[in-house]
């Protein structure tokens, strides 16, 4: 697995994500939980949680949160912002998602923002899967979301461009995408660059590759982890079905 999220890009990922509705997808989440969970949820682990946009939400909300990610950079700016509010609630360990042992079983995990999709191969996307697995009691869910094959492969990746503003200046990300259909894989080149008055003080890049799904091996993966799929839905408009048209997909699964 390459290695991605490093110190410069991590530094603005906040920044570069910040119109995604945590709020409206933790509100999704609860929904979920009160519509498929056998018993109530208390305890949450949050695989891949990046700088805790999900977890530390969560955590307001009253859930114990456990996030685990294996980026130190990432995971500085989730503990900067647990010490700012105070919360004891939410902890977070260092570790990656395909081998990642606590010795303690939760309520939920939560793989959200497409971590399952950082898994490129089978077995790594098997071994993602069972860690949720080790880690749930029986009947605990399992919530992610990922991209949907069929949209992926009838719109494919392109160019995109994003400029956010700062009180400095401005961030500029350019994304570029190129399909491996063969592997189901989409490569992902980021360039981003920090401007101050116009002049690049700072320049990072990142390639991420992306695993996107079609349902049935989704199903077939759940089962062999020792899941049961429950529903497929839009993201976020859940209560869709997906379609040709729908870029991200979000698994409800319980554990058997």
């Amino acid at each position: 697995m390459r290695e991605v999220f490093r110190h410069n890009y991590s530094d603005a990922y906040d920044l570069i994500y910040g119109e995604k509705d945590y709020e409206g997808e933790c509100r999704l989440a609860e929904r979920l939980f009160k519509r498929y969970g056998e018993h109530s949820i208390h305890n949450i682990l949050d695989l891949g949680c990046g700088t805790g946009g999900h977890a530390h939400l969560l955590g307001q909300r009253g859930y114990r949160v456990v996030g685990v990610d294996r980026s130190e950079a990432m995971l500085a700016h989730a503990e900067k912002k647990a010490c700012a509010l105070g919360d004891a609630r939410v902890q977070f360990r260092r570790g990656d998602v395909r081998s990642l042992d606590l010795e303690e079983r939760f309520d939920a995990v939560l793989m959200m923002f497409a971590v399952l999709g950082y898994q490129a191969g089978n077995e790594d996307v098997l071994a993602a899967l069972n860690t949720a697995r080790r880690h749930l009691s029986i009947g605990g869910l399992l919530l992610f979301d990922v991209w949907y094959g069929p949209t992926v492969l009838q719109e494919r990746p392109g160019e995109r461009v994003k400029v956010i503003e700062t009180q400095t200046g401005q961030i500029l990300r350019a994304a570029h995408g190129e399909l491996d259909t063969r592997l189901h894989l989409c490569h992902v080149r980021y360039q981003v660059w920090r401007l101050e008055e116009g002049i690049s003080i700072e320049r990072t890049e990142e390639l991420h590759t992306m695993r996107y799904f079609f349902p049935l091996e989704l199903e077939l993966f759940l089962r062999c982890a020792g899941f049961t799929m429950l529903r497929l839905g839009a993201f976020p408009e859940f209560d869709r079905d997906p379609d040709e048209t729908t870029w991200n997909v979000m698994c409800v699964a319980r554990a058997i």
